[in-house]
């Protein structure tokens, strides 16, 4: 029987399970088994449709940045509508997700701002927020949101609606 110093040496120079090195950074001499056609994953964008997601809770764009960028979105965040303003101006994007209730520059104050802007007339946009009173709707429309979606968010009802707007 081996002595407990001799357990502990061979337990820690095991090698990791094979799930950790999805998770653990990869090591100069280890290449991505990934062909040169995979531009993804070299860090070239292949994506062709941009999202802006605008929230002031970094949570929800964190979730939504997820979910849009595995659907084929290229996504930009924004936690301020000022700053989503400026994220606007420096670059089309396909469709706009944004909050309504945010602090200095409310949605619907932003969805106005964005509606003006050249380029930015029918660009699809979706007000996700928790506001769910019986003209919250009609509101966001008149604000010049396409599309208006209650939180807690379905992720597969989101990503269908953005695709039939």
């Amino acid at each position: 029987m081996k002595d407990p110093q001799t357990l502990r040496l061979a337990t820690t120079q095991q090698s990791p399970p094979p799930f950790a090195s999805k998770l653990l950074p990869r090591t100069p001499e280890q290449s991505p088994p990934y062909s040169s056609d995979a531009k993804v994953f070299q860090g070239e964008s292949t994506f062709k449709r941009r999202a802006l997601i605008v929230d002031d809770v970094a949570d929800v764009t964190e979730m939504l940045s997820v979910l849009l960028s595995h659907a084929g979105y290229e996504t930009v965040t924004a936690s301020s509508a000022s700053a989503a303003l400026e994220a606007a101006r420096q670059r089309q994007f396909d469709v706009i997700i944004s909050d309504i209730g945010m602090p200095e520059m409310n949605g619907y104050q932003l969805a106005r701002a964005l509606r003006v802007m050249p380029g930015y007339e029918t660009v699809p946009m979706v007000a996700v927020t928790g506001y769910s009173m019986f003209d919250d709707q009609e509101r966001s429309k008149n604000a010049g949101f396409t599309a208006h979606m209650t939180k807690p968010i379905d992720p597969r009802a989101l990503l269908d609606l953005i695709e039939q707007l």
